[in-house]
């Protein structure tokens, strides 16, 4: 197996900010009057100066003209922890443009993930004062982990996208918002989950082959998706991508590591199964323990 460079994700990544940057960043690009309400567009916060910005080089379809502007089309998925909108990116003078996915991580009045304390096994946090508020949920502690979902999130599509896996780029991340690769059509209709599409068998024999690569080139990153279903897969034109990453549980670091790894190979192949494909999650855990461990 080829050596591998990967990048731990810590806690002190997390930038903070006194509050969501996603409504007050943008009224100050665009102006004190700017209403944030969909369908008023905005500058675009690609050159924030506290923007992260995804892997050099950026593909081409990505508008990095500081005079870009977005437009955002209203919310296209509500979870419990983050809405997803659809966005327009265009550049200046009617120049063509992209839609985006972006992820907006809630802070202080949703509860964060329900079963987070297992995931951040192994996640650390130098600074005493911040892990006593997150540990304790205060509005500061809420916060401070929305930011941390929203980091874990880039970095692990950063490291995956650069591998050469199926997920999508991530443009940019702003303190609790990640903007990435929209997976849909062109007139901004997002491609089904998995879970939506009744295949054959033969096409979802494919589909299993596309996932398992996928999740191959997780485990050799070090990593398992750890809340892996079909809710969680994309299926666009028949090409597989992985979304929904911000638990993606460390191997090595967390002590669950591959119990997770096992968890999230019986839930995906029991998709597989009732759909006909004869697959074995004892087989696949076992193939992706021993990718993630270089036996």
């Amino acid at each position: 197996m080829p050596s591998r460079s990967r990048r731990r994700f810590d806690d002190d990544d997390v930038p903070t900010f006194p509050r969501p940057p996603d409504s007050t960043t943008r009224r100050h690009a665009a102006g004190d009057d700017a209403d944030d309400a969909p369908g008023v567009p905005a500058l675009s916060t690609y050159h924030h100066p506290d923007t992260q910005r995804g892997p050099d080089p950026a593909p081409a379809w990505v508008p990095t003209s500081g005079d870009a502007v977005d437009d955002d089309h209203g919310v296209l998925k509500s979870g419990k922890e983050a809405d997803v909108s659809l966005l327009r990116r265009a550049g200046p003078h009617g120049a063509t443009g992209t839609w985006l996915a972006v992820k907006r991580y809630r802070s202080s009045e949703h509860r964060m993930f329900h079963r987070d304390a297992g995931y951040l096994e192994g996640r650390r946090t130098r600074h005493s004062r911040e892990k006593r508020a997150m540990d304790t949920r205060t509005a500061f502690g809420k916060q401070l982990l929305a930011g941390r979902w929203a980091a874990a999130e880039f970095a692990v599509l950063a490291s995956l996208w650069s591998a050469g896996a199926a997920v999508p780029y991530p443009v940019q991340l702003l303190g609790t918002e990640l903007m990435m690769e929209f997976i849909g059509s062109d007139d901004g209709v997002a491609a089904p989950r998995l879970a939506q599409l009744r295949p054959a068998r033969r096409e979802a024999q494919d589909l299993f082959g596309q996932l398992r690569h996928v999740l191959v080139q997780l485990a050799e990153a070090g990593y398992t998706h750890g809340d892996l279903s079909a809710y969680n897969v994309l299926v666009h034109h028949g090409r597989v991508v992985l979304i929904d990453l911000p638990q993606a549980v460390d191997l090595v670091g967390n002590p669950q590591g591959f119990e997770f790894l096992r968890r999230d190979c019986a839930n995906i192949c029991s998709w597989f199964l009732a759909s006909g494909v004869p697959v074995d999650p004892l087989e696949l855990a076992g193939e992706l323990t021993a990718v993630a461990t270089g036996r």
